[in-house]
Protein backbone atom coordinates (compact mmCIF):
# COMPACT_ATOMS: atom_id res chain seq x y z
CA UNK A 1 0.00 0.00 0.00
CA UNK A 2 1.07 3.57 -0.66
CA UNK A 3 -0.35 6.57 0.88
CA UNK A 4 -0.53 9.48 -0.81
CA UNK A 5 -1.61 13.21 0.32
CA UNK A 6 -4.55 14.82 -0.62
CA UNK A 7 -4.69 17.36 2.35
CA UNK A 8 -4.26 17.43 6.16
CA UNK A 9 -6.90 15.75 7.07
CA UNK A 10 -6.98 13.02 4.24
CA UNK A 11 -4.95 10.39 2.24
CA UNK A 12 -5.21 8.34 -0.30
CA UNK A 13 -4.72 4.81 -0.16
CA UNK A 14 -3.15 2.95 -3.46
CA UNK A 15 -2.31 -0.54 -3.98
CA UNK A 16 1.35 -1.31 -5.36
CA UNK A 17 -0.38 -1.64 -8.77
CA UNK A 18 -1.87 1.93 -7.96
CA UNK A 19 -5.43 0.95 -7.85
CA UNK A 20 -7.71 3.75 -5.25
CA UNK A 21 -9.12 1.46 -2.70
CA UNK A 22 -10.06 4.02 -0.17
CA UNK A 23 -8.92 7.06 2.11
CA UNK A 24 -7.17 7.65 5.64
CA UNK A 25 -9.45 10.64 7.11
CA UNK A 26 -8.49 12.13 10.77
CA UNK A 27 -11.71 12.04 12.34
CA UNK A 28 -11.21 13.61 15.96
CA UNK A 29 -7.10 12.38 16.55
CA UNK A 30 -7.59 9.12 14.77
CA UNK A 31 -7.04 8.33 11.36
CA UNK A 32 -9.80 6.17 9.84
CA UNK A 33 -9.78 3.96 7.17
CA UNK A 34 -12.68 4.50 4.10
CA UNK A 35 -12.88 1.80 1.77
CA UNK A 36 -13.68 3.01 -1.86
CA UNK A 37 -14.88 1.04 -4.92
CA UNK A 38 -15.36 1.83 -8.33
CA UNK A 39 -18.39 0.97 -11.26
CA UNK A 40 -17.02 0.30 -14.38
CA UNK A 41 -18.45 3.50 -15.60
CA UNK A 42 -16.60 5.55 -13.07
CA UNK A 43 -18.99 6.14 -10.36
CA UNK A 44 -17.33 5.70 -6.78
CA UNK A 45 -18.67 3.42 -3.78
CA UNK A 46 -18.34 4.71 -0.87
CA UNK A 47 -17.62 1.62 1.37
CA UNK A 48 -16.84 -0.47 -1.22
CA UNK A 49 -14.38 -2.42 -3.22
CA UNK A 50 -11.80 -4.75 -2.50
CA UNK A 51 -11.13 -3.49 1.07
CA UNK A 52 -14.62 -3.28 2.08
CA UNK A 53 -14.43 -5.45 4.85
CA UNK A 54 -11.70 -3.18 6.30
CA UNK A 55 -13.99 -0.39 5.90
CA UNK A 56 -13.71 2.09 9.50
CA UNK A 57 -10.49 0.00 10.24
CA UNK A 58 -8.49 2.92 12.66
CA UNK A 59 -5.22 3.76 13.06
CA UNK A 60 -3.31 5.97 15.39
CA UNK A 61 -1.06 7.51 12.65
CA UNK A 62 0.05 7.27 9.38
CA UNK A 63 2.96 4.56 9.23
CA UNK A 64 2.46 2.83 5.72
CA UNK A 65 4.33 -0.53 6.99
CA UNK A 66 1.56 -0.50 9.87
CA UNK A 67 -1.04 0.51 7.61
CA UNK A 68 0.04 -2.29 5.08
CA UNK A 69 -0.20 -5.14 6.87
CA UNK A 70 -3.51 -3.89 8.88
CA UNK A 71 -4.96 -3.56 5.63
CA UNK A 72 -3.31 -6.84 4.04
CA UNK A 73 -2.85 -7.26 0.04
CA UNK A 74 -5.61 -6.68 -2.13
Amino acid sequence: MKLTKFNDLVYRVLTDQGEHVGNLKLINGTWKFKAIGYEQNGDVIPGGGPLTDRHNTTFDSLDEALISAKLGPT
